[in-house]
């Protein structure tokens, strides 16, 4: 795993990072070049929020998003989310997931985090035993309302 890079995603990663998220969600609605500049553009101004991508060479293999969020309980010790976790079919199993996840986790303490969430949908026992891998307890019930319907596995 030494030749992966874990990086902040810059504007010139953006196309890249479209295509990556097709192995999240191959039938999902794909945001434009524009859309995308805004929302890394919004998530900027979150202070400790990135989506981090993995590179290996030129090619992003992995990425996942983190958000740091204020907080007015445990002492205002913001806590953090993260999602939009994948990695491109040609590299699962070779631990660039996992790696992802543990730098988002690390710069989710160095923001002062008391806890780092993440849900999944997935029901694959493989994804349920990627997350526990990466250090992710099932501890709490999630709950969720939809304005669009969730995608099929």
């Amino acid at each position: 795993m030494s030749d992966l890079s874990i990086r902040p995603v810059d504007r010139t990663d953006l196309p890249c990072l479209l295509d990556l998220y097709v192995h999240l969600d191959p039938d999902g609605a794909r945001c434009s070049l524009d859309d995308a500049v805004a929302v890394i553009d919004q998530l900027s101004r979150y202070e400790g929020s990135v989506i981090l991508v993995g590179a290996v060479g030129d090619a992003l293999v992995t990425t996942c998003t983190l958000v740091v969020i204020p907080n007015l309980t445990r002492g205002a010790k913001p806590y953090a989310l993260i999602e939009n976790v994948v990695t491109h079919a040609d590299h699962r199993g070779t631990g660039f997931g996992r790696t992802v996840l543990s730098a988002a986790v690390e710069r989710a303490w160095e923001a002062g985090c008391y806890k780092v969430m993440l849900m999944t949908g997935s029901k694959k026992p493989s994804t349920l035993a990627f997350y526990e891998a990466a250090g992710f307890e099932q501890t709490k019930t999630g709950f969720q309302i939809r304005r669009a319907p969730a995608r099929r596995e």
